[in-house]
């Protein structure tokens, strides 16, 4: 079995991987708090932001699902500086020395959000534009992904995910963008198995939206690359 190690394991993200990958993983979960798992008992508590400290926790591991951070949109400099971009240069850092092959980034939507406030059909290959400095950490993000791809030959993936929000937040929703961005639970797993999992692709940025009918950003070249076949779709749920 590959190993797994998914930082930030604690959050809402991470607990939904936790589930869904542990049956076919050797996970190992880390966070700057203590987390109690019955499924998983390699656990620990590490600051992403030491590298030395990272380094220990990615030994021996075959992939890294980076989740560690600050979720804000409106977060100040501050504070993307030390959770965000010193966090994700820390792990980056340490899976190299570690040696460790492989590492998907939770990016985010904001890396492109101005598009978006333009009403403009994205594309991943177009140049990011940042809707907050929430965003400007996670194009920072993406760019340390290439480089530590172009430099270092580590297989990176950037994930820009949209609305990771359960069913009823679709139903009960207060506006209709969420049923252009939503990510379904199983859908999450499913990109990100996609992505430790792949043979075909050794860097990309794709965006982590389910099959959405209302869809404004393109999902097309996670399909062609690593396979990624979502099959939920917030019109569903309406």
């Amino acid at each position: 079995m590959k190993s797994v190690l998914i930082t930030g394991a604690a959050g809402n993200i991470g607990r939904v991987l936790r589930r869904g990958l542990r049956d076919d993983y050797l996970l190992r979960l880390t966070d700057c708090i203590q987390i109690v798992d019955p499924e998983v008992t390699d656990v620990q508590v590490a600051d992403v932001r030491s590298v030395e400290e990272m380094e220990e926790v990615c030994k021996g591991i075959d992939s890294v699902v980076h989740l560690a951070g600050e979720p804000s949109t409106g977060s100040s400099w501050s504070v993307v500086l030390n959770a965000n971009i010193e966090g994700t240069y820390g792990i980056f850092e340490a899976a190299r020395l570690a040696g460790v092959k492989r590492v998907i980034f939770a990016s985010s939507n904001h890396a492109t959000g101005y598009y978006e406030k333009e009403s403009i059909y994205t594309k991943p290959d177009m140049l990011a534009r940042p809707d907050s400095l929430y965003g400007v950490s996670k194009a920072f993000g993406e760019d340390l992904a290439r480089f530590y791809y172009d430099e270092y030959g580590i297989n990176a993936y950037c994930l820009r995910i949209g609305s990771f929000q359960p069913d009823d937040s679709v139903i009960n929703r207060s506006s209709d963008r969420i049923l252009s961005t939503w990510l379904s639970h199983r859908d999450l797993v499913r990109l990100v198995r996609c992505c430790i999992e792949t043979n075909n692709a050794e860097f990309g940025i794709y965006y982590g939206i389910s099959n959405n009918t209302r869809a404004f950003w393109d999902i097309e070249n996670a399909r062609e690359e690593i396979g990624y076949s979502p099959e939920d779709d917030a019109e569903d749920l309406i």
